[in-house]
């Protein structure tokens, strides 16, 4: 689905990325693990072309899509949840919704229908404004936007922060629905114990270096490597 090699990036002469590889296959649930400033959101950047790869590739079901600008490869079929939401505060819910809409690869897998039963709170406050939606809210509709461009992989960049314990279980919540309808899903998140509980994958982050890789069993029975790379 995604294929990620040899992965380099700068901002201006300081280089950020170091030969970042990682894959994630259809349907499986992947993260970008690791301290704050170790290169993860460099990562998803690079792969959605806002920062400019200085070498490496990035391929989409085969396709080679380096370099490209941003909406090609949204069209590619990668759906980003970025940090901070960036939803569109002066547009409805529902207008949110339906200006990312597309129908890429065949009939719509997700409809306006499709998300409000995914998020039933977004149905109710389908009418008011995105600036007028709390935190929870914004991320739902955030989740919802990417979905509606039907991708064949989500990718979310910081997927809880600064939301209260319960909105964060809902967001929980939602990923595993999405997992288990066989979305591909790419996640940036510091609670590693959560994603732990239903992703497939795991790739820690070190100075703009991949230093370990493996499945949840090994990350949670592995204290040391939590507190070498994990914790502050």
């Amino acid at each position: 689905m995604l294929k990620v090699e040899a992965l380099e990036a700068s901002y201006g002469d300081s280089q950020v990325l170091f030969g970042v590889d990682f894959a994630i296959g259809k349907g499986e649930v992947a993260t970008l693990l690791g301290r704050n400033g170790m290169g993860k959101t460099t990562t998803v950047h690079t792969i959605m072309g806002l920062v400019k790869a200085r070498g490496g590739r990035v391929l989409v079901e085969g396709r080679d899509v380096t370099g490209a600008p941003p909406y090609r490869i949204a069209q590619a079929g990668l759906g980003l949840v970025p940090e901070g939401r960036q939803i569109f505060s002066t547009l409805t819910v529902e207008e949110n919704l339906i200006a990312t809409a597309a129908a890429r690869f065949g009939a719509a897998r997700w409809t306006l229908e499709r998300v409000y039963a995914l998020f039933p709170r977004l149905k109710e406050r389908c009418a008011n404004m995105g600036n007028q939606l709390s935190g929870g809210e914004q991320q739902m509709l955030a989740i919802g936007r990417a979905l509606m461009t039907n991708p064949r992989l989500v990718i979310l960049d910081e997927a809880t922060e600064g939301l209260a314990p319960l909105i964060r279980h809902e967001i929980w919540d939602c990923l595993k629905k999405l997992k288990a309808e066989g979305e591909a899903i790419l996640v940036i998140d510091k609670n590693v114990d959560a994603l732990a509980s239903f992703a497939d994958r795991h790739v820690i982050l070190e100075k703009g270096r991949v230093v370990w890789s493996g499945s949840s069993a090994a990350l949670l029975t592995d204290p040391e490597l939590k507190d070498r790379y994990l914790h502050v």
